[in-house]
């Protein structure tokens, strides 16, 4: 039985032609899944996510004589979250759930090591970046797998001939159509992210940055304090806000807040979106759901856009990763078969055919799969998202804001948009010592 929880979400409206890819049947491990098994989906931003994973989920069960149900569970008011929160105190409820970034941490004590699957999956495919170890690999335990559904990186995004025109700066020619990096893109710093801030602010043409305390304005000030070296929190909990790196990030963000838009502190995640698809902002930080959505309402717009690497800092170039993951509860009835069906899922056939019905939204947890054909494919302009997953030749990492802070503390100042609050007060007026200060007590509160 597979069943659909479906609500109206900023992305939802996205109609995408899925391509068409064949639904390969993956035996993982030895068809003793039995009975019944149920999991908790993400409801996908674009539709076809929903209705290709609803058809793996028919596939799996199929080949492994087990009833699979599948529910889709929108993240719209946080309705995913509050499922998963009603599920571990009732003890009751879906095999697996959808988890989304923190939400592993929120609930350790109540899932199923899953070391054996990861084993399986990295042996086969090699590691997964560094950012979903940090925040599913817990007291050295896998307790979820990274997936690729809903996975996204949230990279820049910029209009080609505004960006050329108004600041100098050609980003076809930095990350070329479904080739790697030029040397030019040793260019693509903050400095220069600096220059094309304030060239394009002169343009009326802004750079849509956010300083509001969502996940967007989170991961983005999480790349750029993490580029200087800014670590806030220790691996060890211990608070460093009064460091050189700390003063040096500030310092520069004094100079970038000048040149945001005036209402970057009231952005949403909507926000930037809106920005680049009304043709207001020359350059976002964001997955490919405004240039998608762009090809519907502003299709000029959308035939301008370019998705590319993060710009270089002091420690170099960090991408926030908007991370996704399955995992098992430990009071599932069946969780042979739920070990089963998320291997199943992770499996490459099935990671790309899902990959290529969304548009190359999903970004696969595996480096060893960001070679799919989808991101050479799609456009207009085509290309527009070959450097939309991470490349060797990009020289950049994936980022969590806050670490290395011990989640427990990290959880708290992302949700709390302690970061992009700092660069707020800067904008505001306040200078770098009382922003600093500032913080301080605000994690001092965290830690104790």
């Amino acid at each position: 039985m597979i069943t659909q929880a479906r609500n109206i979400s900023r992305r939802r409206a996205l109609t995408l032609a899925a391509a068409s890819a064949a639904l390969p049947v993956v035996h993982v491990r030895t068809g003793r899944a039995a009975g019944k098994v149920s999991i908790g989906f993400w409801d996908h931003w674009v539709p076809e996510g929903n209705d290709i994973m609803k058809k793996q989920c028919e596939a799996f069960g199929a080949a492994h004589q087990v009833e699979v149900q599948a529910d889709f569970i929108t993240s719209v008011g946080a309705k995913n979250i509050l499922t998963m929160a009603a599920e571990g105190q009732a003890k009751t409820g879906h095999d697996i759930q959808q988890f989304p970034e923190w939400e592993v941490q929120n609930h350790a004590d109540q899932l199923e090591p899953v070391d054996d699957v990861m084993k399986r999956l990295t042996d086969k495919y090699g590691s997964v970046a560094k950012a979903s170890e940090y925040l599913f690999n817990i007291k050295g335990h896998w307790l979820a797998v990274p997936c690729s559904s809903g996975n996204q990186n949230k990279g820049p995004c910029g209009r080609i001939s505004v960006l050329k025109e108004v600041a100098g700066l050609d980003i076809v020619k930095m990350y070329p159509p479904s080739a790697d990096a030029t040397a030019d893109a040793d260019n693509w710093t903050y400095d220069t992210l600096l220059k094309v801030a304030e060239a394009c602010k002169k343009a009326n043409m802004t750079v849509g940055v956010g300083l509001g305390t969502t996940a967007d304005s989170v991961d983005t000030a999480g790349s750029l304090f993490a580029a200087f070296g800014a670590e806030l929190v220790s691996a060890k909990g211990e608070v460093n806000v009064h460091t050189d790196a700390v003063r040096q990030v500030l310092e520069y963000g004094q100079q970038l807040v000048k040149h945001l838009p005036a209402d970057a502190v009231s952005y949403d995640d909507a926000s930037n979106n809106r920005a680049l698809i009304s043709g207001q902002s020359a350059l976002i930080w964001n997955p490919p759901s405004a240039w998608a959505v762009a090809k519907r309402d502003a299709p000029k717009v959308a035939a301008d856009c370019w998705t590319f690497p993060a710009p270089k800092g002091p420690k170099g170039r960090f991408l926030p990763l908007g991370a996704f993951s399955w995992g098992i509860w430990n009071f599932s009835s069946n969780k042979s078969a739920a070990k089963e069906l998320i291997e199943f899922l992770s499996q490459r056939e099935n990671v790309e055919a899902r990959c290529t019905a969304v548009q190359g939204y999903d970004v696969p947890p595996f480096a060893s799969m960001t070679d799919f054909k989808v991101w050479d494919e799609v456009g207009p302009p085509k290309g527009t998202v070959y450097h939309y997953p991470i490349r060797k030749s990009h020289h950049q990492d994936n980022w969590i804001a806050m670490a290395p802070a011990p989640p427990e503390i990290a959880v708290q100042a992302y949700n709390r948009g302690t970061l992009p609050t700092m660069l707020a007060k800067l904008q505001s007026g306040q200078s770098v010592k009382e922003v600093q200060d500032w913080a301080q007590d605000e994690l001092e509160g965290f830690v104790r």
